[in-house]
């Protein structure tokens, strides 16, 4: 009896372990443009802003894929000056589709939340 709930023990460990070494799993462009559109309910964009702002989103989040995928084939980190370019391009875009109040409510509460979330290193 002993033995048989070690081994149970020994494989729901081993089951547990499979699941959280397949790591973490992207999410395609569509999804993360998506998911940042719902981010953005707050600032009350019309059809017009929701359109011209999912393009933008869309460019900038399929300029960021590419250029993970070529640091990749390279064996390189991605480039910090080159993603700040990025941001600030995409910011540039933002202020000619938002109100003034609008751009100002998205830098300073919604742009923190669109970055992905990386749960604490425990040391």
């Amino acid at each position: 009896m002993k033995l048989k709930f070690k081994l149970l023990i020994a494989f729901i460990l081993l089951a547990t372990t499979g699941v959280y070494s397949q790591g973490f799993q992207r999410q395609t462009v569509p999804e993360r443009v998506k998911t940042t559109m719902e981010k953005l309910q707050p600032l009350q964009l019309n059809p017009t802003q929701i359109q011209q702002t999912d393009s933008v989103f869309t460019d900038f989040y399929t300029s960021q894929n590419k250029m993970r995928e070529d640091a990749r084939a390279s064996g390189t980190r991605p480039d910090r000056s080159v993603f700040e370019k990025m941001s600030s391009d995409r910011d540039e875009k933002l202020k000619t589709i938002f109100t003034a109040d609008q751009f100002t409510k998205f830098k300073n509460e919604i742009e923190a939340t669109l970055r992905p979330q990386r749960p604490a290193a425990n040391n």
